[in-house]
């Protein structure tokens, strides 16, 4: 199979190209604009579509863009900069009339913001995994109480280290043992999810307090912001973020996205009714096969309903 994609990669498909330049009079990354839904089919395909290129001057172009997504410089004025060197250079490279294909330039723009915000924001979230909780540092300090305050308003918190912690799912006396895994990044998502859709959140901790399928809320919440931040780092992710947004995805849409696969999976491990928290890791592995399955639909949109059941 492999050796078939090889030949198929380096041999048909560069003769396959040049015969539907000829027949159409459209480069490939114009047939793929024009004939690719917005979104991740377009997306996916434009992004495939410059990674396969044998142009000099485009892999200079994606270098290029690479080095600056990965230092965190695609924003602002600058990502705008950028974008319109990108088109212009490509445009150049294939001999596509702006004038003419103006629908080309507006597509090839998002999908140029989408690819290179996309590669940007897997920097950002690893930098924020990366760093270690500091309960000396006074933002680290306010986000945990913060966490605190959104999950229970009316019960304050006794001390800094208290058992109450465990309440919402941490292990021990003091929540920042747990962070070890995924540093700060887990607290951002836990936090994230406790403030952009607080009714979900609180109703998703009370269903860890059930008396026969309970688990701990927040430690199962740092199991699932490593599960998107897999899915995330392994590309997976693409379709949402492609779906969900015409430009550059962001840390906030990221949070979003973890806020969906924690709703989700409370859900699901109802469903499965486990006879105890020691089923967490097949349900769990269970419920990652399916999201993987979804996301492979190249339409797919994930959003958070929120309904209220009994259980």
């Amino acid at each position: 199979m492999y050796i078939f994609w090889w030949f198929f990669s380096y041999y048909l498909r560069p003769v396959i190209k040049w015969f539907l330049r000829k027949t159409t009079g459209l480069c490939e990354l114009q047939r793929i604009c024009y004939g690719k839904i917005q979104g991740a089919p377009r997306t996916n395909a434009v992004d495939y579509s410059l990674s396969m290129s044998k142009s000099p001057q485009i892999s200079q172009l994606i270098a290029h863009l690479n080095d600056v997504s990965d230092n965190q410089r695609f924003v602002g004025s600058n990502l705008k900069e950028l974008t319109n060197g990108a088109v212009n250079t490509v445009m150049l490279i294939k001999k596509i009339n702006p004038k003419i294909h103006f629908q080309f330039v507006i597509n090839f723009s998002q999908c140029v913001e989408q690819i290179w915000g996309y590669r940007q924001l897997l920097s950002e979230v690893e930098e924020l995994r990366k760093t270690t909780y500091d309960a000396d540092n006074f933002e680290h300090e306010r986000k945990l109480r913060d966490l605190w305050d959104k999950l229970m308003p009316h019960e304050p918190l006794e001390a800094r280290v208290t058992k109450q912690w465990q309440y919402i799912g941490f292990q021990g006396d003091d929540p920042k043992t747990d962070f070890r895994g995924m540093g700060l990044l887990g607290l951002e998502n836990l936090l994230a999810f406790a403030t952009e859709y607080q009714d979900a959140a609180t109703y998703v901790l009370s269903h860890s307090h059930h008396p026969h399928y309970g688990y701990a809320f927040a430690i199962v919440g740092i199991n699932l912001t490593s599960l998107a931040w897999t899915l995330l780092k392994q590309g997976d992710a693409k379709t949402y973020f492609f779906n969900m947004v015409k430009s550059a995805p962001t840390l906030k849409l990221f949070h979003q996205f973890y806020s969906y696969l924690f709703y989700e999976f409370d859900k699901y491990w109802i469903e499965c009714k486990p006879k105890d928290i020691m089923e967490f890791s097949t349900i769990k592995d269970s419920f990652e096969i399916n999201v993987r399955n979804a996301l492979q639909d190249p339409n797919a949109v994930f959003r958070i309903n929120f309904s209220v059941d009994t259980i």
